[in-house]
């Protein structure tokens, strides 16, 4: 089989994942990103287009339009409907976006042509996004008998909603995320895969307990919560605070491994329980802490997380700073079970059951 999948960017390395596991079960695999990658995960084919709307700079622009039509939340209000159907915020949203296409149009047209992308058997779309907001390749490809699979993440159904014509013809809708099961009628769940055979179990702790926190974004992870916390334990020389944020993510991994505990987020802001961050530091044995609201841990009895909420984050905080063995211990158990649920190779199994529902082999 051929295989391409299209994405914004590949944003915490599963375009590269996906790539090499089709292609170690020897199937041709392709991905095709609109924008570098933040965190300089690998490449493979990147129009690199204007108007780059994952951008930090771009991103509070479209934040504060936003916050003309739909309040003080912005275009972090959550959406409705069931799924919420995307359209344009707006007369300013709406000439934006058709600008933005008219300038993207060309670049699309020779990728098609270049890249021979009406070849390919199978088309995930990352994020459930086509090139173009009036969807027209997309529309070629159903012409075409082609399978359509999306990819729903964090924003997609939360803040956007699907697009109009990919939603009715979709073969597939996927999400690692539980909360968004809630936002969509036919949607199924995959565990967000990783190699988790890049790390070793962590066996030891630093002289004095170092605690990470690894946001992408502070207001979905509730991070001045956890950074005030965290901080006032550092007053106190109990603890050493690394704060990762910004960094390619080789570099960000090179410090997590140097820490005994991280935390990945409070609230339900961004989403329920956890997502990539946790997933790499259980993949190190790092006792990992997050928020697990009671439909997650109904989801995942046995996880291995250590639950916490803005309520209970110091006091466990101080708990396990004063029983190391139970550190140690929230490791192991994390190590092993992110191997169980997460590895690439058994969640590959999972994908490939649903090409078989599909008619694919």
């Amino acid at each position: 089989m051929k295989i391409l999948y299209i994405a914004p960017e590949n944003t915490v390395g599963t375009l590269t994942l996906w790539r090499n596991e089709h292609m170690r079960r020897g199937n041709e695999c392709r991905s095709i990103t609109f924008f570098n990658s933040p965190k300089k995960f690998d490449e493979d084919i990147c129009l690199n287009l204007p108007f780059n709307f994952t951008n930090p700079k771009m991103s509070k622009i479209r934040n504060l339009i936003y916050k003309r039509y739909r309040g003080p939340d912005g275009y972090h209000k959550e959406k409705i409907g069931y799924p919420p159907v995307w359209k344009p915020d707006g007369k300013l949203d709406s000439i934006f976006l058709k600008c933005k296409d008219f300038l993207w149009k060309p670049y699309i047209e020779r990728a098609i042509n270049e890249y021979q992308l009406y070849d390919f058997d199978i088309f995930h779309f990352e994020s459930g996004v086509d090139f173009l907001k009036n969807e027209s390749f997309v529309k070629s490809l159903k012409k075409r008998g082609k399978k359509i699979i999306c990819h729903y993440h964090g924003e997609d159904l939360r803040a956007r909603g699907v697009m109009p014509y990919m939603d009715t013809v979709s073969d597939l809708n996927l999400t690692n995320e539980l909360d968004l099961l809630h936002k969509h009628p036919k949607i199924s769940y995959l565990f967000l895969p990783f190699d988790t055979s890049k790390f070793q179990l962590k066996e030891t702790l630093n002289d004095k307990i170092t605690i990470t926190h690894a946001p992408t974004n502070r207001f979905y992870k509730g991070s001045n919560i956890i950074i005030d916390i965290c901080k006032n334990l550092e007053s106190e020389g109990k603890i050493k605070f690394k704060l990762v944020e910004n960094l390619p993510n080789n570099i960000a991994l090179e410090k997590k491994m140097k820490s005994d505990i991280c935390i990945d987020q409070i609230g339900d802001r961004g989403g329920w329980g956890y997502g990539m961050n946790s997933v790499e530091s259980l993949s190190m044995g790092i006792c990992t802490l997050t928020e697990m609201n009671d439909k997650y841990n109904n989801f995942l009895p046995g996880n291995p997380f250590v639950n916490v909420n803005k309520h209970t984050l110091e006091q466990t905080l101080r708990n396990l700073i004063n029983n190391p063995g139970k550190i140690l211990f929230y490791g192991k158990r994390g190590r092993k079970w992110v191997k169980k649920k997460h590895d690439i190779k058994k969640v590959g199994d999972v994908l490939y059951g649903y090409y078989e529902m599909l008619g694919l082999k």
